[in-house]
């Protein structure tokens, strides 16, 4: 079993979410209570040909660890050669293969939430995959329910990939159909945790702590996987966590102490290698800022001011402001 697990542990995942999910945003959720983090998903054939930009979206601290590099790819061979570069390089705890991303990037190569509807293709690669990192690293999947409400096959798709050696299997409880519209199917989670052995993490509909305990209280998860809801609120998983304990919901988290993390953030991400200057480091943070303050005093004068920062000293500004013309409590 993998360590996280152990000792009746119920670990809460912080979801891998392109364009959200990097080392800055990673370290930040495991501060405010994670446990197990997960990359971005980086391409296995941007591993192959060592391209810098693709390596980048694999960093992560060891102060993050538990933590996976997600690799999305339909070619089991090559997704194996990609995986082994990949523990060479970064010595992650766990590699991770997507097999739910509904993107139409990704789906149009073959990637993603594509093979749930070739089975065998999913086999091949999941146990490529496997048989590369055997004895070097355990290997986990992730998938959606199914590909449309007509072909709902996430209990098969989960017998098949423990039987490729798939050690935990976490499980959006959407289809790729749906993208991330309606509500995740969370019977569908729990009937896939009962059809296997290894543990399933459940993902969808988790913004709180209430959340966590109702899925861990009737389903049959060994943990839960938070996506969206963490990035407008990263506080959520000392939330959970809390509830768990005591079965009560910690009071909201102030104006102010937000606006703290939202500009330690920035100030981070200026800081980071990633973006290179700070003014594209700024304009990358657009859509994050504008998340993170949904709910805010005076939220849509926020996201227009915000839509249009480039420098950290400007979003700045804009916290003094938000701070000192309250106009109630943050929703």
């Amino acid at each position: 079993m993998l360590s996280w697990f152990e000792n009746d542990a119920f670990p809460l995942y912080l979801a891998p979410m392109a364009g959200v999910t990097d080392v800055v945003f990673r370290q930040i959720c495991k501060e405010l209570g994670a446990d197990v983090m997960v990359t971005e998903f980086v391409s296995a054939e941007g591993i192959m040909q060592a391209d810098e930009r693709t390596r980048k979206y694999t960093e992560f601290t060891d102060e993050q660890r538990p933590v996976g590099v997600q690799l999305f790819g339909a070619d089991g061979v090559r997704m194996g050669e990609a995986a082994r570069k990949v523990v060479e390089w970064k010595r992650p705890d766990f590699i991770d293969i997507n097999f739910g991303c509904p993107v139409n990037k990704v789906v149009s190569k073959n990637g993603g939430s594509s093979l749930l509807k070739d089975c065998p293709l999913l086999e091949s690669v999941a146990r490529g995959v496997a048989e590369a990192c055997e004895g070097v690293v355990p290997v986990t999947a992730k998938i959606r329910i199914g590909w449309d409400e007509k072909t709902i096959n996430a209990v098969d798709v989960s017998r098949r990939l423990e039987d490729c050696g798939m050690q935990a299997i976490a499980i959006h409880g959407r289809t790729r159909s749906q993208g991330y519209g309606g509500e995740a199917c969370w019977e569908t989670i729990d009937a896939c945790a009962r059809a296997v052995t290894v543990p399933v993490i459940g993902n969808g509909d988790i913004s709180c702590g209430e959340d966590v305990a109702r899925r861990q209280r009737e389903t049959a998860v060994s943990g839960v996987m938070i996506g969206r809801a963490a990035m407008q609120n990263p506080w959520v998983f000392q939330e959970a966590k809390h509830f768990l304990r005591t079965g009560n919901a910690l009071p909201g988290v102030p104006l102010e102490e937000r606006w703290q993390l939202v500009m330690r953030h920035c100030r981070l991400a200026a800081e980071s290698r990633r973006y290179g200057t700070e003014r594209h480091a700024i304009m990358a943070m657009r859509a994050r800022l504008m998340a993170y303050c949904k709910g805010f005093p005076g939220a849509k004068e926020l996201r227009q001011r915000l839509a249009k920062v480039e420098s950290v000293a400007q979003v700045e500004e804009i916290a003094e402001w938000s701070m000192s013309h309250p106009a109630g409590e943050v929703a």
